[in-house]
């Protein structure tokens, strides 16, 4: 344990509440539609069984002449193919990446094209957005990555505030007070619950902010400058094929595919164009066992190829924690991840019913700080370095300071 500034206590916890208050309904927000989210499979899959799932015939069309049917039927030509895995599937060529993906599924069978997919398609997809940017495009983003900004600091200062003294020791940690009236209650429930899961949600947050505008822009950057990022020609940037006869079939390229028994789902990358190159890869979320291979076209040569030791260190984090912020590293994150969901909901009320205890009627109720407290320069240090690391919420801080000069001039301005 360690003594604690009263006063620097009572600052931070005046500004957590204040940040908490503002905070807390996208707070909400986030940990409901986040927890839905990761359902999407779940919901998503008995609505397209009708599309992925065919009737099992007596022979099938080759590889090649499938990718014809699909660029026939997306009016371009498609990026990728998913080898199927088993004898019912229906062969998926994809054009388009993210949110602007779309996908055509082929009865390899009869050559019928059972039906399209895209993102946009699902409900899934509004939840996704709403989650993301509340449905206001790029100023809704914005205003998630403040809040997930300030987050952090919520943390940072809850820990402080909550920290137990020497008095209460250890059982400071564990301690929910059950028989003092609802606002202390609450307020244990949120304080405790708060602390142990503040390394989940720290996790969780360094997995959302990749997506985001301004610190995602600026990380993104970063890897660039330190050659951290992905490999140049990890997506066969830069490579091309020497034009020479005539281009192998893609039954050869999935066969070869095949034959390397990588783990996960397997895809061949599809040339666009006559200098274009193929391309095999794994999609797992076992990021270690992901591979990529790139061959010319026509004298199958390969061209280069990537293991996830060639990914820079940035990116691999990068990569890491936004699949454990989506429950994609199996049932233990799925369930970690619905665990997080919930609580931070609920903390979050918690909270809310707390302050609404204790708030005198007509007033804010913000904890009083001492007129003559200043912030220490390690405090200072501390906003700044988090005011670089997440631009908008130093940019709010600066807001804050600046509204604050302006009422304390307005106070100290003589009356004529």
């Amino acid at each position: 344990m360690f003594k604690k500034d009263h006063k620097l206590n009572q600052w931070l916890w005046k500004w957590h509440v204040i940040a908490g208050l503002i905070s807390l309904p996208i707070v909400l927000l986030l940990a409901i539609t986040g927890g839905v989210y990761l359902f999407k499979d779940n919901y998503e899959a008995p609505k397209q069984e009708h599309i992925k799932t065919i009737e099992i015939g007596k022979t099938k069309l080759s590889y090649q002449a499938q990718w014809k049917l699909a660029k026939e039927a997306l009016k371009k030509a498609p990026n990728t193919m998913v080898v199927p895995t088993k004898a019912n599937q229906a062969t998926v060529f994809s054009i388009g990446r993210f949110s602007h993906k779309q996908s055509v599924y082929i009865n390899p069978y009869t050559g019928e094209v059972t039906g399209r997919i895209s993102p946009k398609d699902s409900n899934m997809y509004t939840v996704r957005k709403l989650h993301g940017e509340l449905l206001l495009g790029a100023f809704g983003t914005k205003i998630i990555e403040l809040i997930a900004s300030w987050l952090f600091v919520l943390i940072i200062t809850g820990i402080y505030v909550f920290w137990p003294t020497k008095k209460q020791g250890l059982k400071g940690f564990f301690t929910v007070r059950f028989k003092q009236g609802k606002r202390i209650l609450f307020r244990d429930l949120h304080t405790v619950l708060g602390f142990w899961i503040s390394v989940l949600l720290l996790m969780t947050l360094a997995g959302g902010m990749p997506w985001t505008d301004v610190f995602g822009a600026n990380f993104k950057w970063l890897q660039g400058v330190t050659n951290t990022g992905f490999p140049k020609t990890w997506n066969a940037r830069g490579l091309k094929s020497s034009v020479n006869g005539e281009a192998i079939p893609l039954d050869d390229m999935v066969s070869l595919g095949t034959s390397m028994n990588l783990k996960g789902v397997l895809s061949i990358g599809l040339p666009k164009h006559k200098t274009g190159v193929y391309s095999i890869s794994n999609a797992t979320f076992d990021l270690d066992a992901q591979k990529r291979f790139h061959f010319d076209q026509y004298s199958g040569k390969q061209l280069v190829k990537h293991d996830w030791a060639d990914v820079g260190i940035l990116m691999r984090g990068r990569m890491w924690f936004m699949a454990f912020h989506q429950g994609q590293f199996g049932t233990w994150n799925f369930v970690v991840m619905i665990f997080v969901s919930l609580l931070l909901a609920f903390m979050a009320l918690a909270a809310l019913i707390s302050y609404m205890k204790r708030k005198p009627k007509g007033k804010w109720g913000t904890p009083k700080v001492p007129t003559q407290f200043k912030a220490g320069y390690g405090i200072l240090v501390l906003i700044v370095l988090l005011g670089i690391i997440f631009p908008l919420f130093g940019v709010s801080v600066l807001a804050i300071v600046g509204v604050e000069v302006l009422k304390k001039r307005k106070r100290e301005r003589p009356v004529v």
